[in-house]
Formats: structure tokens, C-alpha cells, sequence
């Protein structure tokens, strides 16, 4: 292994991170407003994927415009799932919003499994490479990591120049006194729901133009947005990016030392050990 080895896999693994850093966003934004774990986060990052895979392969629509589609998919069907799913037990005890986002997720895996079955799938697509003197690096995840942070600015200045983002933040800190200002708070996380659903569903847009992948493999990513959550600071976007970054550079450079089974044990014994030294995350779970 030498140099330029691993620059290049350290390098990789920071663009792969910015994409999981914005899949944990939206697991991060929900939590952050509405205090919910959102079990379903995988199967609308699956759902991400196929939407680019179905308009690319059957109607050879860009998959960065087809993108586009996903994240007003992944908005609306967030939103969706908050009125029919979220909203009645919203107050109830954690573990009924729990159990109401994993029977969403188990019906959007069935659903998705009846119509698709678990064949791996593949976009295809490519837009070539670019070289570095002997660093080479794939244009898909260039691209995806540019669209990651063009979102995240995109993102930050919503929640902090604009009114419904204001709103969304002052729900976050006292739903009862923005309602007493007059904010209507099932509207805000409604629409904080959708917007972590839409980001759950731009980031599998994204894996699904270097990735392989299945209706079911939301979970791994699900599972990765966890991690990263903790480790970033639950309810902290910009921690999420933190984390992804951090998970990315490890997936990039420990392959490099030893195989990659073992990648996944390092990865969640991070995580317990995060738990147990700083359980509020490296940013310390800030909004």
C-alpha cells in the first residue's frame, strides 16, 4: 500500500461520507423536531434509489434530473406518512411512534418486495472518471458529493433565513410556546417529517448512481444514518454531515487494512463506544 493508495481511499471515502452525512440528516431533522425515530428512514431511501433506477432505465430520464422527482416523492410521502401514522400518537410514549414508523417501513418493504423482489439492481450509469495524476476518482460520487453540500447550504438556509424555518427551529425548542405565538405546529412537523423523508430519498437517489442495490438495502444505510446520528449529535444536522464524513473516511481506509467483514463491527463498536463516552454526540446534540 502506498501514498497514493491511500489518498485516493481516504479521499473516496470523504465523498461517499457527505452522501450517508445527508441520509442521517434526515433521520436527524425528525428526531431534532419531533423527538420520533423513524424506522421507515430506509425503505424511503430505498424507494430514492428506485426512482431514479425506474426513470433512468425505462424512460432515460438523467438520474440527477430524475432526482428532482425523488425528492418531491420523498416529500410528499413523508408528510403522508406523519398524517396517517405519526400524528395520533405523536404524544404517546416513544415506543408507540416507534412501532408506527416500523409498520410503515414493513409495508413500503412489502409493497416494494411484491412489485420488485429482491434482485439486485443496477443504474448503469456513468459519467466517466477524473484523474489526478495517479488518484482516480469516479465523476458519480464527485457529482453526488457536489449535490450533498449544495443541499445542505440549501438546507441551512431554509431553517435559518426563511419563515417556515423559522418555525420548524422554534418547534423544535418549545412546541408550546410557538404555538402560543401562533404557529400552527402540526403543519411545521409535517412538513419537518417531509423534509427529513425528502433527504432520506436524495440520498438513495445518489447511492443508486455508484451503488448496486435491492429494496431492501435501505436498511444497511438506515443502520449507517444511526451510527452517524449518535456520533455526529442526535437532532444536529450539521453534526450528521460530521458523522458521515467520519463514517465515510472509515469505509474508505479500513478495507486497506483488513477485510471487509470486519467493517461493520468496527463501525457499530463506534457507535457503543460513543454511547458510553459521549452519549450526546460529538457536537454535543446542538440545534
Amino acid at each position: 500500500m502506498n501514498f497514493f493508495t491511500l489518498l485516493t481511499a481516504l479521499i473516496d471515502g470523504l465523498l461517499i461520507g457527505v452522501v450517508y452525512g445527508i441520509a442521517a440528516m434526515g433521520l436527524n431533522l425528525i428526531w431534532g423536531v419531533m423527538r420520533v425515530i423513524n424506522l421507515a428512514h430506509g425503505a424511503l431511501i430505498a424507494m430514492g434509489m428506485f426512482t431514479v433506477y425506474l426513470l433512468y432505465s425505462n424512460f432515460g430520464l438523467n438520474p440527477y434530473l430524475a432526482l428532482l422527482l425523488a425528492a418531491v416523492l420523498g416529500l410528499l410521502m413523508g408528510m403522508l406518512i406523519y398524517f396517517v401514522a405519526i400524528k395520533r400518537v405523536q404524544n404517546a410514549p416513544y415506543l408507540s411512534t416507534l412501532l408506527a414508523t416500523f409498520a410503515v417501513n414493513m409495508i413500503l418493504i412489502g409493497l416494494g418486495t411484491a412489485a420488485f423482489t429482491t434482485t439486485p439492481r443496477d443504474s448503469g450509469f456513468s459519467i466517466g472518471s477524473l484523474s489526478l495524476g495517479p488518484i482516480t476518482l469516479q465523476g458519480t460520487r464527485l457529482v453526488a458529493a457536489f449535490v450533498t453540500l449544495a443541499v445542505t447550504g440549501t438546507l441551512y438556509f431554509f431553517l435559518y433565513r426563511t419563515i417556515p424555518g423559522k418555525h420548524i427551529r422554534a418547534v423544535s425548542n418549545n412546541r408550546a410556546a410557538a404555538e402560543l405565538m401562533g404557529i400552527p405546529s402540526v403543519r411545521v412537523m409535517a412538513l419537518s417529517f417531509g423534509i427529513g423523508a425528502m433527504l432520506a430519498a436524495i440520498a438513495g437517489a445518489l447511492i443508486a448512481t455508484f451503488f448496486s442495490f435491492t429494496v431492501l438495502s435501505g436498511d444497511v444505510y438506515q443502520q449507517k444514518s444511526f451510527i452517524i446520528g449518535v456520533l455526529g449529535g442526535l437532532g444536529n444536522p450539521l453534526g450528521a454531515l460530521l458523522g458521515g464524513l467520519i463514517l465515510g473516511v472509515l469505509e474508505g481506509l479500513l478495507p486497506l487494512a483488513m477485510p471487509n467483514t470486519w467493517v461493520p463491527v468496527i463501525e457499530f463498536g463506534l457507535f457503543i463506544f460513543i454511547l458510553l463516552v459521549k452519549p450526546s454526540g460529538l457536537l454535543g446534540g446542538k440545534k
